[in-house]
């Protein structure tokens, strides 16, 4: 029973610090948002493209704070499932957000490669094939890399829950 409870405080915990590390990504996305902005009004005045620029900024933009927004009310959602739910509702509710977060993430990555492709296209940087096909590999590698790490990071998560739900 005491060990019960030690393991509900822990998730709690985690739970807690987990929470605020989303709000502290939301802070940062924010920032990088603002930054983004004034970075953009700087370029609108040499660039040729700027309404196009403009545009994908504000694409990727929005699709970041989405995500944070998404993953911190999954956090409050468990955080309830947690306090009150049964195992079983508990289970789902988990396995519904990894998916949320997977797909979100994927979609963000293909935005960011995306963005990144056409913002160099853009500035004219690579005006040979050689160097574009030597971008898109680097973009892809960055992209594989990335989702190893987030199918990583679901993978850990997955196995603390299992854990959880045997002790509970």
């Amino acid at each position: 029973m005491m060990m019960m409870m030690m393991m509900r405080k822990m998730m709690m915990m985690m739970m807690m610090t987990m929470m605020m590390m989303m709000m502290m990504m939301m802070v940062v996305t924010m920032i990088m948002t603002m930054i983004t902005m004034m970075l953009m009004m700087t370029m609108m005045v040499t660039m040729m493209m700027r309404m196009m620029m403009m545009m994908m900024m504000m694409m990727n933009m929005t699709m970041m704070m989405m995500i944070s927004m998404m993953m911190l009310m999954t956090m409050m959602m468990m955080m309830l499932m947690l306090m009150v739910g049964t195992k079983m509702m508990i289970m789902m509710m988990m396995t519904m957000t990894m998916m949320m977060t997977m797909l979100m993430t994927m979609m963000m990555m293909i935005m960011m490669t995306m963005l990144i492709t056409l913002m160099l296209m853009m500035t004219m940087m690579m005006r040979t094939m050689l160097m574009m096909i030597m971008m898109m590999v680097v973009v892809t590698l960055i992209m594989t890399m990335m989702m190893a790490v987030t199918m990583v990071m679901m993978m850990m998560m997955m196995m603390m829950m299992m854990l959880m739900m045997m002790m509970m």
